[in-house]
């Protein structure tokens, strides 16, 4: 799965250094509920990898540039249930590769995946309300915000709004 400028690779275990270089910065996983600040506690994350793999409830991939074979972040799929065909999208990226355009060209290759092979009709996404940038990167791809949940977690004894935004197959492309 290719970009011009990037290409999806399934996360294995090997990839661990890499996905701990992300999960390790308090400003990757700020909006994101799980954080490590060890090589061996990010063995947890590539555990929970593995079994969205192993039973059927999502898979993700890292994301490489293309010039430079480089690990630039994370993106895939959780909660996928296949009764009502559909799941929730997740992405993240190293911090020093903010800004550029990365997600805006990797999020259609994700949708593809979802729809073509997993057989999705509602792909969904989850956002802490206050990440502006996130809000804004899913916009531009035409996934669609769907209303607030609020106070939908705790996370460090504070209630934390969500917003919730979907793209339908019928709605792609």
């Amino acid at each position: 799965m290719r970009t011009d400028n990037f290409y999806l690779k399934e996360i294995e275990p090997s990839d661990i250094e890499n996905i701990h270089k992300g999960l390790s910065n308090q400003e990757v996983t700020k909006y994101y509920d799980v954080h490590y600040e060890t090589l061996e506690a990010t063995k947890e994350q590539m555990d929970w990898y593995a079994s969205l793999k192993k039973n059927g409830t999502g898979i993700w991939w890292g994301i490489y540039g293309k010039a430079d074979d480089q690990f630039y972040g994370a993106g895939g799929f959780n909660d996928l249930e296949r009764q009502h065909e559909k799941a929730e999208i997740g992405m993240w990226l190293l911090k020093k590769h903010w800004g550029k355009g990365i997600l805006q060209a990797i999020t259609p290759l994700l949708l593809e995946q979802g729809f073509n092979n997993l057989g999705l009709n509602r792909i969904e996404a989850y956002v802490v309300s206050d990440n502006l940038k996130c809000k804004k990167a899913l916009e531009k791809v035409n996934i669609t915000y769907e209303g607030t949940m609020r106070e939908g977690e705790i996370v460090n004894g504070e209630k934390i709004d969500f917003d919730m935004y979907a793209i339908l197959k019928r709605d792609w492309k």
